[in-house]
C-alpha cells in the first residue's frame, strides 16, 4: 500500500459525492464527510450512501409538489 494515494469522500451542499485527495483542501462549496482510504474505499462508500442522485434543491421541490 506504500505509495498508494490516499482520498478523502466530499459533499456538497445539494448532498452530491466526489473524492478528493486527502492531502489538499477540498474545493470551494465542498466538505469532508470523514471518510478517507484508497480510492476503491471511498468509491464503495459513496455507493453505499449516495443512494438518490437528484441535487438536494430538487428533492424538496418535488417533496413540495407531493411527488418525492
Amino acid at each position: 500500500m506504500s505509495g498508494e494515494l490516499i482520498y478523502s469522500v466530499v459533499l456538497n451542499d445539494e448532498e452530491q459525492y466526489s473524492i478528493w485527495r486527502a492531502d489538499r483542501e477540498p474545493p470551494s462549496g465542498w466538505h469532508k464527510d470523514g471518510v478517507e482510504g484508497p480510492k476503491d474505499v471511498c468509491l464503495a462508500h459513496i455507493e453505499r450512501v449516495w443512494t438518490d442522485m437528484r441535487p438536494l434543491s430538487l428533492r424538496r421541490r418535488m417533496a413540495e409538489k407531493g411527488g418525492a
